[in-house]
């Protein structure tokens, strides 16, 4: 099955809007906020917002810090799941910004943080699994009204009465922007700010210099004077 991202973006903005949590997000939420400023220093290198990096955090390893944000593998050693073969790095962050931009879905060039834009980036980090069966993804939202049961158990294996145990993102970025009132999402359809045109914005042409011309003085008259009469002499 082909996944239209267009239409998933669409259905995950509905979902948002109609969500309710059915499970208790603040501890968890309270945990990634009090870890705000690191988040905000891998954000400072991807341009992915501090708020996302960190929900995968908690998703991918319940926000270990020896666990690399790519998979949840320890950072200081090799990968061994997807994605493989990546380190060892020298530090959480260092291993963040590498799963961030250089590991698909590459969330560092994604140009939409609006509501359907984050969350269509965020179920792309864990794949289009669900997206494939037209079910909600319990990576976004396991712990809310629109999820109820299905859970991929291993690689390729989807079992329909599993029940994900993890918070999902989309109920962790509520608790936080309930905790946090300067989390928002970018809003996005603006029109593009118009390029001033060169004609408009250059300087106006500077005015020619205005040449004051100075009477002549009495000797010059007196010289030009004399200097006709030897003109009219030689005729």
């Amino acid at each position: 099955m082909v996944v239209s991202l267009a239409n998933l973006r669409a259905a995950n903005e509905k979902r948002w809007a109609a969500a309710k949590l059915t499970r208790p997000f603040n501890s968890a939420a309270e945990r990634l906020l009090a870890a705000k400023s690191r988040y905000q220093a891998v954000e400072a290198k991807t341009g992915v917002p501090w708020f996302v990096i960190a929900v995968i955090h908690e998703r991918e390893s319940s926000q270990l810090w020896s666990a690399s944000l790519a998979q949840g593998d320890p950072w200081n050693k090799v990968s061994t799941h997807v994605p493989k073969g990546r380190g060892p790095f020298k530090s959480w962050e260092e291993a963040a910004i590498d799963a961030l931009v250089n590991c698909a879905p590459y969330a560092a060039r994604n140009k939409d943080w609006s509501v359907g834009g984050t969350l269509l980036m965020l179920e792309q980090y864990n794949g289009l699994g669900y997206a494939t069966k037209g079910v909600p993804s319990p990576y976004l939202w396991a712990g809310t009204d629109q999820y109820v049961a299905g859970k991929y158990v291993k690689d390729g294996v989807y079992d329909t009465t599993a029940v994900d145990k993890q918070l999902g993102c989309a109920g962790m970025i509520k608790a936080l922007m309930a905790l946090d009132g300067s989390i928002r999402f970018v809003t996005t359809g603006a029109p593009a700010k118009p390029k001033d045109s060169p004609a408009a914005t250059a300087d106006p042409p500077s005015p020619m210099p205005t040449q004051t011309v100075q009477p002549p003085s009495a000797w010059a008259t007196f010289f030009m004077a004399v200097l006709g009469l030897f003109k009219r002499g030689s005729k």
